[in-house]
C-alpha cells in the first residue's frame, strides 16, 4: 500500500533512518550471538530448509523484521485520530488480556506471561506499554494536570498502576518496573517536581537501608532534622506535625525494608539484589550472568575482537546473549567503539523523539511522545546497566537490538504511532 506523496514527505525520515540503522545493527549482533563456526547450519547461506532455519534466532529475527515493516505501513496509514479515539478501548482489551494470561499461559522461566499462537509466541506485557501510553495521553488531554483535582490524580494513577500490577501477577517484575518511566511524561505536563523528589528520596532511603546499619541511617536523618529545627525554630513551631510524620515514615521504611526483602521478593529477586550490592557474593551462581557479561565487554578492548570472533558468546559463557545480554556481543566483538556507537544511536533516537514530541500541537501527541522517550530511555538505561553490573538483572530487552518478536513489534508500534501522529500534524498544517 503506497502512501500519498504529500503524506510520505511528512514522515520524519530522520527518525525512520535511525530506527532502520538500529534494527540492522541489532540483527547483525543477534546473528553474531547465535553463530557457531563448528556448525555449518549456523551460517547465513547454509542451504537448509525453511524448517531447519527456523531453529536459529537470527533467521527468525529476519521474519520478525519483515513483519515489522508491514506493521509500520499499517500504523502510518491509519488515521491518527483512531489512536486517540480508541485509546480506552485498546486499554480495556489489554487489561482483559493481562488478566487471563496467567491462567492460560504455560510457565516459561518461572513466569506465565507468554501466549503461544501456533509457532508464534507473544508477550502481552510488551504491548501493554504503548497501549497504556495511549490511554494516559488520552486522559491527560482531557484535564489540566497543573490544576487537576484529587479524582483526576487517582484516575491517572489507576491507569498507570493497573497494568504493572497484573504483569507482576504473571511474575514479570522487570516489565512492570518500566511503567515507572511514565512519571517523566507527567512531569513534562505539569506534575509537581516535589513528587519526583519524594520518590527519588524514598528510593535512596531504601537502597541505603540495605547498605548501611539501620540505626546509623535513622540517627543521621534525625540529626539532620534536628539541625534544621535548631537553625530555624519557626519550622519547628509551624511544621512540627508534618515533620514528625515524615520522620515516622522514614523510620518505617528503614526498618520495613527487611520485611519486604525477605517476605515479598522472591528468592531469585533477593539474590539478584545481593549480587548487585556485593558482586562477588555468588560468582558461580546468580552472579554468573553479570560476571561473564563484564568479562565479555571488557575483553573487547578498544575496537573489539572482530565480527563473529567473540569467544565469550561463541562458547555460551553469557546466558541469554541474543536477548537480554545482547550488549555483551556488541562490547566483545566491536569493543568500546561499538558500544559508544550504540549509546550515541540511542541518544540520537531519544533526542529526535523529544524534538518530535515538542512540536506537537496537541496535549495528546506531546504526552504520548514523552511516554515513548521515557519507555525507550528506561529500557536502554536498565539493560545496559545490568550488563555492566550497575543495575539488577530484571529481564529487560535492549530496544531494537535484542532478539524477539514481541519486543521488536512493541517498540516499532510505540515509535511509529508517534510518527503517524506527527505526520498528520504536518499534513493538517499544509491544508
Amino acid at each position: 500500500m503506497a502512501l500519498p506523496a504529500r503524506y510520505s514527505r511528512s514522515i520524519d525520515w530522520v527518525t525512520v533512518g535511525i530506527y532502520a540503522l538500529m534494527v540492522g545493527l541489532g540483527w547483525l549482533n543477534v546473528y553474531a550471538a547465535s553463530y557457531s563456526p563448528e556448525a555449518p547450519a549456523g551460517g547465513l547461506f547454509s542451504g537448509l530448509s525453511f524448517q531447519e532455519l527456523m531453529a536459529f534466532n537470527w533467521f527468525k529475527q529476519i521474519l520478525w523484521i519483515a513483519t515489522a515493516v508491514v506493521l509500520i505501513v499499517i500504523l502510518v496509514v491509519i488515521d491518527y485520530k483512531a489512536y486517540d479515539t480508541f485509546a480506552f478501548v485498546l486499554y480495556g482489551t489489554m487489561i482483559a488480556l493481562l488478566l487471563i494470561t496467567p491462567f492460560i499461559a504455560r510457565p516459561i522461566a518461572g513466569s506465565r506471561s507468554w501466549l503461544e499462537l501456533g509457532p508464534v509466541r507473544l508477550q502481552p506485557a510488551e504491548f501493554a506499554k504503548f497501549i497504556t501510553a495511549l490511554a494516559v495521553s488520552r486522559y491527560m488531554a482531557s484535564i489540566n494536570l497543573r490544576q487537576q483535582n484529587f479524582r483526576d490524580q487517582m484516575v491517572l494513577a489507576g491507569l498507570t498502576l493497573l497494568p504493572p500490577l497484573l504483569i507482576v501477577a504473571a511474575n514479570e517484575t522487570g516489565q512492570a518496573l518500566v511503567f515507572g518511566a511514565f512519571l517523566l511524561a507527567y512531569f513534562r505536563e505539569g506534575m509537581s517536581p516535589l513528587i519526583l523528589i519524594i520518590l527519588a528520596a524514598a528510593g535512596a532511603i531504601l537502597i541505603l537501608a540495605l547498605l548501611v546499619p539501620k540505626l546509623w541511617l535513622v540517627g543521621a536523618f534525625t540529626t539532620i532534622l534536628a539541625l534544621v529545627f535548631a537553625a530555624n525554630p519557626k519550622v519547628l513551631r509551624h511544621h512540627l506535625p508534618l515533620s514528625l510524620s515524615v520522620w515516622a515514615v522514614v523510620v518505617g521504611m528503614v526498618f520495613g525494608v527487611d520485611f519486604f526483602f525477605n517476605n515479598v521478593l522472591q528468592d531469585h529477586q533477593r539474590k539478584r539484589i545481593e549480587v548487585l550490592i556485593n558482586p562477588s557474593a555468588d560468582p558461580l551462581g546468580v552472579g554468573w550472568n553479570v560476571t561473564q557479561s563484564k568479562i565479555a565487554i571488557g575483553s573487547g578492548g578498544l575496537v573489539g575482537k572482530g565480527f563473529l570472533q567473540g569467544t565469550q558468546t561463541k562458547f555460551d559463557f553469557v546466558p541469554e546473549q541474543s536477548t537480554d545480554f545482547i550488549f555483551c556481543t556488541v562490547g566483545e566483538e566491536w569493543g568500546w567503539v561499538g558500544t559508544m556507537v550504540v549509546v550515541v544511536l540511542f541518544m540520537a533516537l531519544l533526542a529526535r523523539v523529544l524534538f518530535v514530541a515538542e512540536r506537537q500541537k496537541s496535549v495528546f501527541g506531546r504526552t504520548y511522545g514523552y511516554c515513548v522517550a521515557s519507555i525507550i530511555f528506561f529500557h536502554f538505561a536498565i539493560n545496559i546497566g545490568m550488563t555492566i553490573g550497575l543495575a539488577p538483572v530484571v529481564g529487560i530487552p535492549l530496544p531494537l537490538f535484542s532478539y524477539g518478536g514481541s519486543s521488536l513489534w512493541s517498540f516499532t508500534t510505540l515509535l511509529f504511532i508517534l510518527l503517524a501522529i506527527d505526520a498528520y500534524r504536518k499534513q493538517d498544517l499544509v491544508r
